[in-house]
């Protein structure tokens, strides 16, 4: 059976597109983009879900690989799976932010961890906050979410030039400033008790200096940071709960599901 030029690079770009696009997402989204996670793995879940999705995907467009607009067409989709796991990584980006700014305060900034999420070395409490939000969202099945997302964007979004929009752009953009928000909100009780201990240490230290307040004052505030961390974690992971579903509400935006 004889298949033409035409018919190969058809078929081959009816794989490529999608592959693309999974390939891009599993790059990007947190849990798999960990270096913890061999390339292999990743390529292997693309390939699979890819060799699965393509029997329901809708018409391509008739545009041949090698030019300008099959170049265009795979910058898309590109794009789109780069998206889509970027804005989760801002999320998980906002517990490493607030579990930086708790260390700081508490005189755990010297303590540090190599953050299996970025391979960069940050706060041992910054690495607390990102273990559990990672097991929260194992648990509430937010990898799985966003792989249907992504699966049910080739209908609303079809693969075509046509990708991310320039106000989808900036919407990522304004959204971004939710990495510092959300941060400074997950942990301001921790940081205004603190910071009103050291005040009040400062008070202490400044009226009677003989007394070396500041020998005292860094195991109580240490203590009183982990005490304050163990009873705000329950309200922390609530929050990063609220975080998770409006950053999917924008991933559906962007997504026009």
């Amino acid at each position: 059976m004889n298949f033409t030029e035409a018919q190969i690079l058809s078929q081959t770009a009816l794989f490529i597109w999608p592959l693309m696009r999974i390939s891009a997402m599993f790059v990007a989204v947190p849990l798999f983009s960990i270096k913890a996670v061999p390339a292999r793995v990743r390529l292997i879940l693309s390939v699979v879900i890819t060799l699965v999705v393509m029997p329901l995907l809708p018409p391509l467009p008739s545009v041949e690989m090698f030019s300008y607009a099959g170049f265009m067409t795979a910058i898309a989709q590109v794009m789109i799976g780069l998206t889509t796991g970027f804005i989760l990584q801002l999320v998980f980006a906002a517990a490493v932010f607030a579990g930086q700014s708790v260390a700081l305060s508490m005189g755990l900034g010297f303590s540090m961890m190599v953050d299996p999420q970025s391979g960069q070395q940050v706060p041992v409490i910054a690495q607390l906050y990102t273990v559990t939000t990672t097991l929260i969202f194992i648990s509430l099945d937010g990898h799985l979410l966003l792989i249907q997302m992504l699966l049910d964007s080739f209908k609303t979004l079809p693969i075509g030039i046509d990708g991310i929009d320039k106000a989808g752009i900036w919407s990522i953009i304004a959204w971004s400033s939710r990495m510092f928000a959300g941060g400074l909100l997950l942990t301001m009780p921790i940081i205004a008790s603190l910071l009103l201990v050291n005040i009040i240490f400062g008070v202490a230290a400044r009226a009677a200096p003989q007394l070396q307040i500041f020998s005292v004052g860094i195991p109580v505030t240490l203590m009183l940071g982990l005490l304050l961390i163990w009873k705000t974690l329950p309200d922390v992971l609530d929050q990063f709960s609220g975080m998770l579903t409006d950053a999917y509400d924008l991933i559906g935006q962007l997504l026009r599901l």
